[in-house]
C-alpha cells in the first residue's frame, strides 16, 4: 500500500534536515510535542469492567467464520488477543473446548470464561474510536500483576463490547494510542500488511552521526528481523539532547527504541504523535481522551480497507462526553 513520506509540522519556519530512502527533501518539524497538520495519510484520503458478565455482542451471521474473527468483530478483543484465549482454553463452542481454526455460525453456542455470548444481528453503525493521550508510567493491559496504573482505568464505560487498544505503547513511551470497540478495525490497523504510518518524536541523549542516521533508514538486523525507519527528520534540541521525528510502517515490540539502541544511540524520551490519519495535537492532554469524529473514522476505515456503513442504515447515537476538559478520571473498563 503506497503511502506518502511526509510528517507532521507545527512551526513552518523551523529548519529541519531529513534522512530517508529515495527522498530528496523532508518536511520541517519541531521538537515533537505539539504536531500540527499531516500529509496524505494523515488526511485518510485515497487510501468498563466486563469480566464475568454476559457479553451482549454479535458473533457473526450467515456463513460460518473463524471463531477469533467472529469474536473480534463482536468487539470482544483483537484477533491476536482472542487467539490467546482459545489457546489458553478459555473458549468453548457447543460445550467443546475450542481450538484455533474452528468456525462458528449463529446456531453455535459460544462461551468465554464460562459465560454465554449473547448473539444478535451485527451492528451496522460506525465503530467508536477514542484517541487517548497516554502518559509515561501507564501500561496497556487490563490486569497488571504489579498493580501499575493502566490506560483502561482512564477510559469511559462502554455498554456494547469492550475497548480494544490498537497496538501498544510500553510503560516509558507516551503519546497517541487509539482504542475502539470494533475488533476487525483494530486487527486491520495493527496488521503489518496495511503498512500504516506511525510517527514518533524521539529525544536522543548525546551526538548522532550522519552514518548512524543513514544506517537507521537503510535497515538494521534485529533479533526479530530487518527493521528500518522510512524517514528521519532532525527537529531541534541541544548538542546533548537532540530531537528527531521518525516514521515507521509497522508496530513491532519496542521497535523504535531497539533500532536506535542498535545504532549505538540512547533514547531519553519517546512519544507517538501520529497514527495514520490521526494526529495527537494539543488536545487531549496526558491522561485524557477524545472521541474521533466521522471524518477521522472514515479515514481510518479507508486505511484499514473496510467499507463504511451505509448512511441510510446508520443508527443515530449520542457521542461520548469528551473528557479533555475534565480532571476527574473516568471509569475503568475490563
Amino acid at each position: 500500500m503506497a503511502q506518502t513520506r511526509a510528517m507532521t509540522s507545527r512551526h513552518k519556519s523551523m529548519p529541519g534536515k531529513g534522512v530517508g530512502r529515495g527522498t530528496d527533501k523532508s518536511t520541517r518539524l519541531d521538537s515533537g510535542n505539539r504536531p500540527g497538520k499531516g500529509a496524505d495519510q494523515a488526511s485518510g484520503r485515497g487510501a468498563g469492567k466486563n469480566r464475568g458478565k454476559q457479553h451482549n455482542a454479535p458473533i457473526g451471521s450467515g456463513d460460518p467464520v473463524r471463531l477469533q474473527k467472529a469474536l473480534a468483530e463482536a468487539g470482544l478483543g483483537s484477533r491476536r488477543e482472542i487467539e490467546g484465549w482459545i489457546s489458553a482454553g478459555r473458549v468453548r463452542v457447543n460445550g467443546q473446548l475450542a481450538k484455533l481454526g474452528d468456525r462458528v455460525s449463529p446456531a453455535d453456542r459460544v462461551r468465554v470464561d464460562g459465560k454465554d455470548i449473547k448473539r444478535r444481528s451485527p451492528r451496522r453503525g460506525r465503530p467508536i474510536v477514542l484517541a487517548y493521550h497516554k502518559p509515561e508510567g501507564e501500561v496497556v493491559t487490563r490486569r497488571d500483576p504489579e498493580a501499575r496504573p493502566t490506560i483502561f482505568q482512564r477510559l469511559p464505560g462502554i455498554r456494547d463490547g469492550r475497548w480494544i487498544s490498537v497496538g501498544r505503547l510500553d510503560m516509558n513511551t507516551a503519546g497517541l494510542l487509539l482504542v475502539t470497540n470494533h475488533g476487525e478495525l483494530a486487527n486491520r490497523l495493527m496488521h503489518p500488511s496495511r503498512r500504516i504510518e506511525r510517527e514518533y518524536a524521539v529525544r536522543i541523549h548525546g551526538q548522532v552521526t550522519d552514518a548512524a542516521l543513514q544506517q537507521l533508514v537503510n535497515g538494521i538486523q534485529l533479533e526479530d528481523g530487518l527493521a528500518r525507519f522510512e524517514e528521519i527528520v532532525e527537529s531541534g534540541g541541544s548538542s546533548s539532547n537532540q530531537w528527531f521525528h521518525v516514521l515507521l510502517c509497522e508496530g513491532r515490540n519496542r521497535e523504535v527504541r531497539r533500532l536506535w539502541e542498535a545504532a549505538g544511540c540512547e533514547v531519553s524520551r519517546l512519544k507517538r504523535v501520529r497514527f495514520g490519519n490521526i494526529i495527537l495535537g494539543a488536545r487531549p492532554l496526558p491522561g485524557q481522551w477524545r472521541e474521533l469524529d466521522d471524518e477521522e473514522i472514515d479515514g481510518l476505515m479507508a486505511l484499514a480497507g473496510l467499507s463504511l456503513p451505509e448512511p441510510a442504515r446508520r443508527p443515530s447515537r449520542r457521542r461520548l462526553p469528551d473528557n479533555t476538559r475534565r480532571r476527574k478520571r473516568g471509569r475503568g473498563v475490563a
